[in-house]
């Protein structure tokens, strides 16, 4: 199955309560903060809806152990999917963090892409 790796980009000043109560529940509470499900048709749902705040994309194998290895806490036995990252060497993407990863910037969905930003903020 198919695992979607979700980043928040930006801070929590001026966001409704409706997307921030959405990041909670992916445990997106801080900027910089990864986590990982399966792709679902609701979790695409909910990424559609804080599209503007995050980026997400299909991550592989090679970099999830790699995020597990050199990020990962263990609570009750079972490694947890959600990860606390640096900012990423070199900045991000040259249009910044309030356009979309389609115009250049950072935000949105970025396919296998969102790969290469993992290991800048591993």
């Amino acid at each position: 199955m198919t695992k979607i790796a979700i980043i928040r980009i930006r801070g929590t000043d001026d966001v409704k309560s409706t997307i921030e109560s959405t990041m909670r529940m992916l445990k997106l509470h801080k900027k910089h903060t990864c986590s990982v499900y399966p792709k679902t048709d609701s979790l695409m749902g909910m990424l559609d809806k804080i599209k503007d705040y995050t980026t997400y994309g299909e991550i592989d194998d090679e970099t999830y152990k790699l995020l597990v290895e050199k990020r990962g806490m263990i609570k009750a036995g079972k490694p947890v999917n959600y990860f606390h990252l640096n900012p990423p060497r070199g900045g991000f993407e040259r249009r910044g963090i309030k356009n979309p990863f389609s115009d250049k910037g950072a935000l949105g969905y970025r396919k296998e892409k969102i790969n290469i930003l993992l290991k800048k903020m591993i």
